[in-house]
């Protein structure tokens, strides 16, 4: 290794002696998994630099672990138990020869300890020094360094009195509404907006549960909360030689749960001075920490584009694709050479951000119930194809399961256009060609909000979900129309008929035989039979006529006729067909996916599914083994806090129980009044979707 020594002038203006460690970097270990670590692999081949992976007992055939040269098993799903043993990664590091560590973002990537301890061992770490995450990362700390760089900041408390009447005292003092934030906190992780002094304490307490699980550590602060705030944030990068750029801006305001969901660059609507001024602001704040490597400073921006330093990430962020396409940059190969000690590929002056991107990340989330995310298998899975201007990152595969022990983020696509209209429309279209099936997705969510005409008009800010709610998810709950409702009973035939063709040439092993036809052909009547699909909690009974040229006359509800013609002309296997239609005279084509009892149709502009009712015997049996009124876990997780016990009186609304599940913390409330009966499970153990958690005492009106 060769060490130099360089001087950068801090804001001081005192001379600050920096270290280039050059080291040439043939093998790097990623310490992490999903999209990001495929992202790494993918840059770090194509330098010509071998790849090691470590993956968890939930990961072993993932798709990071197919990529990457090398894998090595490194422990049990939970991340404590794997992707956050830093002693685990570091002995496989030194096992396989690897000179650098790559964290990707999340678990050890904002860790100065583990940073240190690569350091110690000789082995490169691949984002800024120990001395910066710590800065950075106290936001009571990094909120006085940046005040001295000549930052804006926002009027807040950042002390070292933790006591709950004190930080009670000074929301007080600074006024509703406040935000608690976790000193440690990122990702939106032990955050609380607070409108008023009654809800302090709950908040507070709630604040501090989450930052103490997330972090290790239940310190606050307290600010100020901005209203319809949006949220800019700054790409910066800077080198071991004192060269600091920033890399456009990117709005990220759109959000649920204080998590982003779009994400695009350049923000809209500001002005070439203020996209100057924020920029200008984000390098001296790194700069005031010697900052190395990728980092993100976050800020908020008022109604009257005043910003205030926020945070700043010191990592690789997960909607760095906007600012990549947008300045035709490749961020994790700056990475590389910035770590191996070279200098920036590019100077301020070099950097030309052109056209406009946005970013959209599909999670496995039910947005109708609050967003509650999911777990399971990705029975069917299709993306657009990648482009000059689409692009997919994604870190799964079809059959693969999203787990409940990690993020349940599928993939995130990204669009490029010359403009943000043409940006925004090519998300939608590229949105409606993502196709999942096997659990509750965003994909829906996302295309409606993508194509709002607030959103399109850029009146962006981190409340506009709550604001435009109603129209939101307007589409969510509204009933098929009668195209859509045609297909719907098309596909169901369809399928009908290649099930009964496959059935009926196995049985008489004569491929031509005419008793192997299902097309429902009399010689003296046209046949009909009656269909019933159900659209939500709407049931649709159609009467179906079988004409004698192969189409269908479809009457809906005694009422509307509708003539409707189709063929499948390929299938993806026995459950995934693609068709071709004509409803009314008007053509379709659709990819239906066949799964448990839904027939899930995707057509060019839109996605529905249908339920095909179960036998009656069937329901039967199925209502027959429910017991009992009560509560369940509305997804696999781990209890963390009883409130109710056997005996006790609960009103509707009541929180009964907390369950941690995907990183979130989630309540579980009492549907209506009742007494306790039973809590079946106590603090610390797991359950199951769609587990009892609590029964409650049978009501005189069961009885």
């Amino acid at each position: 290794m060769i060490r130099l020594f360089y001087f950068i002038i801090h804001q001081n203006h005192l001379f600050i002696p920096i270290e280039v460690k050059r080291k040439k970097i043939s093998k790097v270990l990623i310490a992490n998994r999903g999209e990001i670590a495929c992202r790494v692999i993918k840059t770090a081949k194509s330098m010509g630099i071998k790849t090691v992976a470590v993956y968890s007992s939930a990961d072993q055939g993932s798709m990071h672990v197919e990529m990457a040269d090398e894998a090595y098993y490194i422990g049990e799903a939970p991340s404590r138990d794997s992707y956050l043993r830093g002693d685990k990664i570091l002995d496989i590091a030194n096992y396989c020869g690897a000179q650098a560590i790559h964290p990707g973002y999340g678990f050890l990537s904002e860790n100065a300890d583990f940073a240190e301890l690569c350091e110690s061992q000789g082995i490169v770490f691949i984002g800024p020094p120990a001395s910066a995450i710590r800065d950075m990362g106290l936001k009571s700390t990094s909120k006085q360094i940046m005040a001295d760089a000549g930052v804006p900041i926002i009027e807040g408390y950042h002390g070292e009195d933790q006591a709950d009447a004190k930080l009670k005292d000074e929301a007080s003092r600074i006024g509703y509404p406040v935000m608690l934030k976790a000193v440690c906190g990122g990702g939106g992780k032990g955050m609380r907006i607070v409108m008023n002094e009654g809800e302090f304490d709950q908040a507070l307490e709630s604040a501090r549960r989450e930052s103490l699980k997330s972090f290790n550590d239940d310190k606050m602060i307290v600010e100020k909360y901005i209203e319809e705030p949006r949220h800019v944030e700054v790409q910066v990068f800077a080198d071991q030689h004192g060269n600091a750029v920033y890399l456009s801006e990117r709005d990220c305001s759109v959000q649920r749960r204080h998590q982003k969901i779009i994400e695009e660059a350049p923000a809209p609507g500001l002005s070439e001075s203020i996209r100057h001024e924020i920029g200008a602001a984000a390098v001296r704040a790194a700069k005031a920490v010697n900052y190395v490597g990728a980092g993100t400073v976050e800020f908020i921006m008022d109604k009257h584009k005043k910003f205030f330093f926020m945070e700043m990430n010191t990592r690789l962020q997960v909607e760095h694709p906007v600012t990549e396409l947008v300045t035709n940059t490749d961020l994790v190969e700056w990475q590389l050479q910035v770590a191996s000690g070279k200098e920036l590929p590019l100077l301020q002056g070099d950097i030309e951000p052109y056209g406009h991107a946005a970013e959209a990340r599909i999670y496995a989330e039910d947005p109708n119930n609050n967003f509650l995310p999911g777990a399971g298998p990705l029975r069917h899975l299709k993306f657009p194809l990648n482009s000059d201007s689409v692009r997919i990152d994604t870190g799964v595969t079809q059959g693969d399961n999203v787990s409940v022990h990690y993020d349940p983020m599928i993939a995130k696509l990204i669009v490029w256009g010359e403009d943000r209209e043409s940006a925004l429309r090519k998300l939608v279209y590229s949105l409606n060609e993502c196709h999942v099936v096997g659990l509750n997705t965003n994909l829906r969510f996302l295309t409606d909000l993508a194509s709002h005409p607030e959103f399109i008009a850029g009146n962006v800010h981190t409340g506009f979900i709550q604001e435009h709610e109603n129209s939101l998810f307007e589409s969510t709950k509204s009933v098929l129309s009668c195209d859509q409702s045609a297909l719907a009973c098309l596909s169901l035939l369809l399928f009908e008929q290649k099930d009964g063709l496959l059935r009926d040439m196995f049985i008489s092993q004569d491929l031509y035989s005419p008793w192997n036809s299902t097309s429902g052909l009399r010689f003296n009547t046209l046949y009909s039979k009656s269909v019933t699909l159900m659209d939500g909690e709407s049931e649709m009974n159609f009467l179906v006529t079988y004409n004698r040229d192969g189409s269908y006359s479809i009457k809906l509800s005694d009422t509307l006729e509708m003539e409707v013609a189709g063929k499948i002309f390929d299938a993806e296997d026995d459950d995934t067909i693609f068709i071709n239609a004509v409803v009314n005279g008007v053509k379709h084509t659709a990819s239906v996916v066949r799964y448990n009892d839904c027939l899930h149709i995707f057509t060019a502009d839109d996605s529905f599914k249908v339920q095909v009712p179960l036998p009656k015997f069937v329901t039967m049996q199925q209502d027959s083994a429910i017991t009992g009124a009560g509560t369940v876990a509305p997804m696999t997780g781990a209890i963390i806090k009883v409130l109710v016990e056997n005996g006790q009186k609960v009103e509707a609304g009541d929180v009964l129980m907390l369950i941690e599940a995907m990183k979130m913390e989630h309540k579980i409330v009492s549907p209506r009044s009742a007494t306790v009966k039973t809590v079946l499970f106590q603090e610390g153990d797991s359950v199951e979707k769609d587990q009892s958690l609590i029964i409650f005492e049978e009501s005189e009106d069961n009885e």
